[in-house]
């Protein structure tokens, strides 16, 4: 008997053997899941999803120690929807010192004392009804760069996890140089380099204590004030910013900042 007569005597038993050994496998489908079994399923891949993004958050976190953020949702958001974004990065040491102080006068007075968090803000928003006021800078920060605008209680419990553990890597003065790059400051005009030169003809080293509280004083509402022509409610406001900003100094506030 030739090799090639056995292969051809015994291919169709093998055929048979392995057809019923595949057969024998059990295919699950979901319509064959119960309600039980499909949500075990749908939680273990949201966990899934979750520790994805946890990870990718924390690897973001890290590289932007040393590596400034490339760009944000809400700049391409603002590019998209008005077709301009100016941005010119620049480093805190490039920046007048004057800016650094105005923009935590006005914006987050408690920021080289609290973690992240300003509690005597919260609790005070809450005692008038509101949470104006309440937002630090860090979590300002974190709203910028890794999350996306807007008050749904999703970004605000994602802003509540990542806030402490940007306190925790980022340095105070990283976080006030990332947000002094990324906030806005005119209708598609982002970080502090591109709103001194748009709205005051300079570089962000050059500007005066004044021009620094002008500056400050639009985040609220970058569309909707203008530093270059001030309104009698904004100059009183950018007057309230230069004294805050002072007593910063004098207090030694601005040191967490890295301010002699």
């Amino acid at each position: 008997m030739t090799y090639g007569h056995m292969a051809r005597k015994t291919s169709p038993a093998s055929k048979g053997r392995s057809g019923r050994a595949r057969a024998s496998v059990p295919r699950i489908a979901l319509r064959d899941l119960t309600p039980r079994a499909l949500l075990r399923r749908a939680l273990f891949w949201l966990t899934r999803a979750a520790l994805a993004y946890a990870a990718l958050i924390l690897v973001l976190i890290l590289l932007y120690t040393f590596i400034n953020p490339p760009i944000t949702l809400t700049m391409l958001s603002e590019r998209r929807e008005v077709g301009v974004l100016v941005h010119d990065w620049v480093d805190a040491d490039e920046m007048a010192p004057a800016v650094l102080r105005a923009v935590v006068a006005a914006e987050d007075a408690n920021f080289c004392e609290h973690w992240g968090f300003d509690m005597r803000a919260i609790r005070a928003a809450i005692d008038a009804g509101s949470n104006r006021g309440a937002s630090t800078i860090s979590q300002q920060v974190v709203k910028n760069v890794f999350l996306w605008q807007g008050r749904s209680w999703p970004r605000k419990a994602l802003e509540a996890m990542i806030t402490p553990v940007v306190e925790l890597v980022w340095s105070k003065r990283r976080i006030l140089e990332v947000y002094l790059n990324v906030a806005e400051f005119d209708t598609g005009i982002f970080g502090v380099e591109a709103a001194a030169k748009g709205y005051f003809g300079v570089s962000a080293d050059k500007l005066t204590a004044r021009q620094s509280a002008l500056l400050a004083a639009v985040l609220p509402d970058p569309k909707g004030r203008d530093a270059a022509h001030p309104t009698a409610y904004l100059n009183r406001r950018a007057a309230s910013i230069t004294d805050g900003a002072a007593t910063i100094r004098a207090d030694g506030r601005a040191q967490c900042f890295g301010e002699d």
